[in-house]
């Protein structure tokens, strides 16, 4: 009988609602081999806070597990934890969780990495340059171009939304939408709604930047200068893509059936309608990786993790739809090959 899969699960911000979550996914049993990646004290303290009774042991990859132990690769905090108290002194914790994970994707040791929120402010108010998981597994995989898509279940099936710009102020995304990086962006969603997905023929709407997709260049020039072209170029190699679309019609339910992704222009264009059909249901996957990476669809609940009778009652569906995802997306995904120079910092 072969082995099960490896998943990497990183417990992201310890101040918030990840560690509670992490020990609610300790409490089901997975077609995987699940690893959670983090402080194995404050697991546990959490894990007792919460009255879950679950057995948390120190991560051993030789270990011969039974039905009730969850294994943690242990990453020690440098202080104390509090529930809904950030902590900068923290920061490098978190990210030393996500390099644990990407680096035993990268090796092989494990199949994918599934990760819970961290607080960006709080990484950031410590001196590291931080914009998100997106932007550091990128970097940290060398990955030539990543996509952040979000993925939920609704009424009608799968809405898949992908961005193509990420985390930027809404003053810098004109500039940033540019033919080259609409083109990849492209070319990145359909090989993996391929390769990882199994749809043989993805079909892809754009949405336009500008309201009414900019009315034939009197609210905009951006889709006539830079998103029409991109979508031909990309349409000229067989691709199935339609746009630019107005986005204020294309999430319209019996609009969005029509396709397999949605491609918004930026953050907040595309995931609002995203997060209103299936919130707390959602996954966010990273398109572009040599690995497998998939999240939740929410932030830290800060207030929720502060009680934890709050933090009990949370919703625990994202990020077990995120460890759902990664399993079987893990299955159909090439194993990525070590790297040195992916594993540098």
């Amino acid at each position: 009988m072969s082995s099960p899969p490896v998943i990497a699960v990183t417990a992201g911000e310890p101040a918030g609602i990840g560690p509670d979550l992490c020990v609610r996914v300790a409490e089901r049993r997975w077609p995987a081999r699940i690893v959670l990646v983090g402080d194995l004290e404050w697991l546990r303290e959490r894990a007792r806070k919460l009255g879950v009774g679950v057995r948390l042991v120190p991560y051993v990859p030789t270990r011969a597990l039974d039905d009730v132990t969850t294994e943690v690769a242990h990453v020690p905090l440098a202080v104390p934890a509090v529930g809904g108290r950030l902590d900068a002194g923290n920061a490098r914790a978190v990210i030393a969780m996500l390099d644990r994970a990407i680096d035993g994707c990268m090796s092989g040791e494990f199949v994918a990495m599934v990760t819970a929120p961290v607080q960006k402010s709080i990484i950031n108010d410590a001196g590291i340059g931080f914009t998100g998981h997106t932007e550091y597994l990128a970097a940290r995989t060398h990955a030539e171009h990543v996509v952040m898509m979000l993925a939920g279940r609704t009424a009608d099936g799968w809405m898949r939304v992908a961005l193509a710009t990420t985390h930027l102020a809404l003053s810098a995304v004109p500039s940033a939408v540019t033919f080259e990086g609409l083109l990849a962006t492209l070319h990145v969603i359909e090989r993996d709604l391929r390769a990882r997905f199994g749809i043989a023929r993805p079909r892809i709407a754009v949405c336009g930047l500008n309201p009414h997709a900019g009315e034939s260049g009197y609210l905009g020039r951006e889709e006539i200068e830079v998103i029409a072209p991109a979508i031909e170029a990309f349409r000229a190699g067989g691709a199935e893509v339609s746009g630019p679309l107005p986005a204020d019609t294309i999430f319209v339910p019996h609009h969005a059936r029509a396709f397999d992704c949605i491609v918004a222009m930026y953050h907040d264009q595309g995931l609002p309608p995203l997060k209103q059909a299936s919130f707390g249901m959602g996954v966010n996957i990273t398109l572009g990786l040599p690995i497998v990476r998939t999240s939740v669809d929410h932030g830290t609940a800060l207030d929720l993790a502060a009680d934890p009778q709050r933090a009990r009652s949370a919703d625990p569906r994202s990020l077990f739809a995120a460890v759902e995802l990664a399993i079987e997306l893990a299955r159909s995904a090439p194993a990525a090959p070590p790297s040195s120079q992916a594993l540098t910092h």
